[in-house]
């Protein structure tokens, strides 16, 4: 039996809204195909809406969980409509991150689902992350499932999107968890350039590295913690853009850079990685990928551009699969909750 779902995804690096149309077929294993792809950039009201939703009061959060539900809904009609697609089980929405503290127990992403179902008359499933805290998770990474069913044939998969993220399997346990931030910071430091992102890593490839600010980065606590562990913008707020003060902008550019780079290959050395594949817009950056090349010895695989692109808006579409069957869509080794579960939200 062939399901088709639409898969929604925003990153925390606000480049938009990833749309995934794909359809899922399990015999003995699960197989995939990405029909249909798009990135919607968001207009700069919209950017700005999400960016500075963290400042928002209790109301005003709860209006634009609305409203967001319902642009979001506009914006998959728009791409059903587009495409002609036709046949669609579910759509899948992952939202937009505001909140993320699970040692709170608690995790925001909003955009209604419900808003979402009334825009474009389909079931929908969202709110992925909440009950995984609830269970004593992080809530994140939610990915793991995906890359255990339909990524197998890799050691591992690492996604450098606003943070950077890997899953592996270690004694036959999937173990997934945050490395380090990446375009949450690389973004917002080229922006002093007029620039949304640092195409290539070329502003970065011209700073120096500044070696007490790579220190001070090296030795944050998290990098000490144990899996499993995530990483929100609050933790960007608290520990990383306060020390960047009184230096050149390039240089924390070439910096923070070099400091993804060695985090990312620490990860990969302790674990002894033969391949991985790398995803997310991340990859895109050639400066960074050469910084990790020169300090690992592990293939790197840079799929198609639609995997790498898209594997995130997959992977929600397929959890929702999983959810609508109530099957296990959450890794406990993941997140670190109390168990396997199936979550989401259903309407």
């Amino acid at each position: 039996m062939i399901l088709h779902a639409i898969g929604l995804m925003s990153g925390t690096s606000l480049d938009g809204l990833d749309i995934c149309y794909a359809t899922f077929e399990k015999k003995e294993t699960w197989s995939f195909q990405i029909i249909k792809a798009e990135t919607i950039p968001y207009p700069k009201i919209w950017e700005d809406k999400l960016r500075n939703s963290i400042q928002l009061s209790a109301e005003e959060l709860l209006e634009l969980h609305s409203e967001y539900g319902f642009y979001l809904g506009k914006l998959t009609q728009n791409f059903i409509q587009k495409f002609e697609l036709k046949n669609i089980d579910l759509i899948a929405s992952h939202g937009h991150t505001v909140f993320h503290q699970p040692q709170k127990k608690f995790t925001l992403q909003i955009g209604d689902g419900r808003a979402i179902k009334i825009e474009t008359d389909l079931p929908v499933i969202y709110d992925f992350r909440s009950q995984d805290v609830l269970m004593g998770g992080n809530g994140a990474p939610l990915v793991p499932i995906g890359d255990e069913l339909l990524f197998s044939q890799y050691n591992a998969c690492l996604n450098l999107g606003g943070f950077s993220n890997i899953s592996l399997k270690i004694n036959d346990k999937r173990i997934a968890f945050d490395i380090a931030p990446v375009n949450i910071v690389l973004n917002k430091l080229v922006q002093k350039f007029n620039k949304s992102f640092d195409e290539n890593g070329d502003l970065a490839k011209t700073g120096e590295i500044n070696n007490e600010l790579l220190l001070k980065l090296n030795s944050l606590d998290f990098y000490q913690q144990f899996h499993p562990k995530s990483l929100g913008i609050e933790w960007c707020n608290e520990n990383i853009f306060s020390l960047f003060q009184n230096i050149e902008t390039i240089d924390v550019l070439a910096t923070f850079t070099e400091h993804v780079a060695q985090q990312i290959s620490k990860v990969i050395n302790e674990n002894n990685l033969k391949n991985i594949l790398f995803t997310g817009g991340g990859t895109y950056n050639i400066y960074l990928i050469e910084k990790i090349r020169e300090k690992t010895t592990t293939e790197i695989i840079i799929p198609k551009k639609e995997i790498i692109d898209y594997k995130e808006a997959l992977i929600f579409a397929f959890m929702g699969i999983l959810r609508l069957n109530n099957e296990i869509n959450v890794l406990a080794s993941a997140t670190g909750s109390s168990r396997d579960h199936s979550s989401g939200l259903i309407c």
